[in-house]
């Protein structure tokens, strides 16, 4: 029964999303004059009513996204008057907030089949100093099949210890010996206040801290 109840929750407020879109299509359609006349005729109607101190029902999820979506079109703090500005506010992050859980839900790669996984396993049993980037050029050269190294990791066996390759000096002494010339890039998502998505990159000098170059874009 709960999952019937959200699935009937959900289909309601998908229907009062798109009632109210068709409302907002036929009064962007009307003189302009007309919709001055109703706004200002709704608005005495609503200050007889809070005069009379009657308590206003709960608003439901879609009609606080259909305010919140219409505050974005006119300076809505004068036009507030069934709750606080804090209230609607606190709307407000709620929606970004549900927006953001959206749009960061997991999307990971699907698992490779499990044949593959068991030869990776084979193959990193009998060859005991071949680490991950050994397998995939194996796996290539001889099978063809591509895989990622990182991909060939995940899938060894995990009590044997970590791999020894050919010996090399530490990270850190290459980063200070070549920082001169090396150029560090990042690339992240951010959401602005309006729900906007910037894609965003950018490009370091290691050596002087300082950005080569930085690009974005956006969507709707």
């Amino acid at each position: 029964m709960p999952k019937v109840d959200r699935l009937f929750s959900l289909l309601l407020t998908i229907f009062d999303l798109l009632l109210d879109a068709f409302r907002f299509i036929r009064l962007s359609l009307q003189p302009r004059c007309t919709l001055a006349a109703e706004n200002l005729f709704l608005r005495k109607q609503l200050t007889l009513y809070l005069e009379r101190q009657v308590e206003p029902r709960r608003p439901r999820a879609a009609a606080k996204l259909t305010l919140v979506l219409l505050s974005r079109l006119f300076p809505w703090r004068q036009a507030l008057t069934i709750v606080k500005p804090e209230t609607f506010i606190g709307w407000h992050r709620q929606g970004f907030r549900l927006f953001w859980r959206w749009k960061s839900r997991p999307r990971g790669r699907p698992r490779i089949p499990a044949e593959l996984q068991n030869l990776i396993m084979e193959m990193a049993n009998d060859n005991p100093t071949w680490g991950e980037e050994r397998i995939a050029a194996e796996l290539l050269l001889k099978v063809g099949i591509r895989i990622s190294p990182r991909t060939v990791r995940r899938y060894m066996p995990k009590d044997q210890g970590p791999r020894r390759g050919p010996s090399s000096q530490r990270w850190m002494t290459f980063v200070r010996n070549h920082a001169k010339g090396i150029l560090a890039c990042d690339f992240f998502v951010t959401v602005t206040a309006s729900f906007r998505v910037l894609y965003v990159l950018v490009v370091m000098e290691v050596g002087t801290r300082r950005i080569a170059c930085g690009q974005k874009s956006q969507t709707y």
